[in-house]
């Protein structure tokens, strides 16, 4: 029996902060346990991305001071998992020497057999992307976790192949999840006294089990316990039925937030990013999920600078954000990714100085957006899920309405976990600012929503 402590650091989406949840059931399965930090570790891994230059910039600083505590421990073993595994095996095993072993995404059940390779004095890989992996038989050990909030992945993969994009690369081609076993995470989570649950995948409204498509899967899972709260991301523009938004609508435990990443807002631009949309049929969804959904937040992703980007397309993009008005939104200079299809048809054109300049006209915007439509709330009551103390004071809660918005209000006696009913009487940019009325549940403020 495997009795070594291991680590693991995890970097990127929260689909590898899910990644990291089914290492951790396999390690322990193997016999292994988890440690505080890095320094009580006999195993330390880094669960990478590669999304952007940013993000593996920071990966590999890291793995620079992890070599630094090797040396003082040499029995440690350092390996990376995830997406930056297969782009950049070769450099991080045998240029720099930084790690013992590297592993891709969909090969995480070979890790105890990797790592015994390592303590025969081997070097070990596995990148190999898979057609059929999706972890669905392994139950997830959440280690990090509040008890409220929980991650479950649906799907692995990407097919869409925007030229921007890396993903299809780094994570292979999409494959869904068995329904059932989602929905026996699920049960499981509700059990267990969670109350939020955020369904993941690349492009999760192409989920697809047989005949069960993701509307039929949102709406099981709303069925599951109706005092949970469901979320999903991302899915993409091109293939949001109108089944899913009335499933939305009716269900009171469907959060009436949807995250529709824009990337563009010229057809110029859109079609170098191989998005398959124009302007016109992105407003008209958007015009469609409010109708059918009020109230409804809405949220994107942006990327400035993109290569070839003229000003013209720029000031596209900043008058769609400002013509859907966005509640939130990941707003990103582009970063060339090797492999992509941008790296090898176009060029990294747009100069730095110009991606920072247009990124922080779309930020400054977006920001001015953003507290107008959170001054609109002042007044309004909503449904916050306490999840934490504040970082303001520990005398207030911070928590999320069903719209996404962050709240915070004083603690009183409510507790983490709870849902609170409250009145909006301020706000930020980023944070609406309310006073509590009472406990509550779903079901209550439903009703007394319709009531009204």
């Amino acid at each position: 029996m495997n009795s070594k402590r291991f680590y693991i650091e995890t970097y990127g989406c929260a689909m590898n902060f899910a990644d990291t949840e089914v290492v951790n059931s396999i390690l322990i399965n193997d016999g292994m346990s988890p440690a505080l930090n890095a320094e009580s570790a006999d195993v330390v891994l880094v669960n990478t991305c590669s999304i952007r230059e940013n993000a593996e910039t920071k990966v590999w600083n890291r793995l620079k001071e992890l070599r630094s505590i090797k040396k003082s421990n040499s029995n440690l073993t350092v390996g990376v998992l995830g997406c930056m595994a297969e782009r950049i095996k070769d450099q991080i095993l045998e240029q720099e020497h930084l790690v013992d072993i590297v592993v891709g995404p969909d090969a995480y059940r070979d890790i105890p057999r990797l790592l015994a390779e390592v303590d025969d004095g081997r070097k070990a890989v596995n990148v190999l992307l898979s057609l059929e992996e999706t972890y669905a038989d392994i139950a997830p050990v959440r280690t990090i976790s509040n008890g409220i909030n929980a991650f479950v992945s649906i799907m692995r993969g990407c097919d869409n192949m925007c030229s921007f994009c890396v993903v299809p690369f780094t994570r292979g081609r999409e494959r869904s999840r068995p329904m059932e076993s989602i929905l026996k995470e699920i049960r499981q989570l509700s059990d267990e006294g969670y109350k939020e649950i955020t369904l993941l995948g690349q492009n999760v409204n192409s989920y697809k089990d047989g005949e069960n498509s993701f509307a039929k899967l949102m709406y099981e899972a709303s069925q599951v316990n109706k005092e949970i709260r469901f979320r999903f991301s991302s899915p993409h523009p091109k293939d949001f039925p109108d089944e899913l938004l009335h499933i939305i609508a009716e269900q009171p435990n469907l959060c009436n937030y949807i995250h529709m990443p824009a990337q563009a807002g010229s057809d110029t631009m859109l079609e170098r990013m191989r998005r398959p949309y124009t302007r016109e049929q992105y407003l008209a969804l958007t015009d469609k999920i409010r109708a059918i959904i009020p109230g409804v937040s809405l949220s994107t992703d942006v990327i400035a600078g993109f290569c070839g980007e003229t000003e013209e397309e720029h000031q596209g993009t900043m008058s769609l954000m400002k013509e859907v008005g966005y509640d939130l939104a990941y707003m990103f200079a582009y970063s060339e990714r090797e492999r992509t299809l941008a790296y090898r048809k176009f060029k990294d054109d747009v100069p730095e100085e110009v991606k920072k300049r247009r990124l922080s006209e779309i930020i400054t915007q977006q920001m001015d957006i953003q507290e107008a439509r959170n001054k609109a709330e002042i007044g309004v009551r909503h449904l916050v899920l306490a999840e934490k103390v504040s970082k303001r004071s520990e005398t207030q809660l911070q928590g999320r309405t069903d719209t996404n918005r962050m709240v915070v209000f004083d603690a009183l006696d409510f507790k983490p976990g709870q849902y609170v009913e409250v009145e909006i009487t301020g706000c930020t940019s980023a944070t609406l600012i309310a006073k509590p009325i009472k406990l509550s549940s779903i079901a209550e403020f439903a009703e007394a929503l319709a009531v009204a």
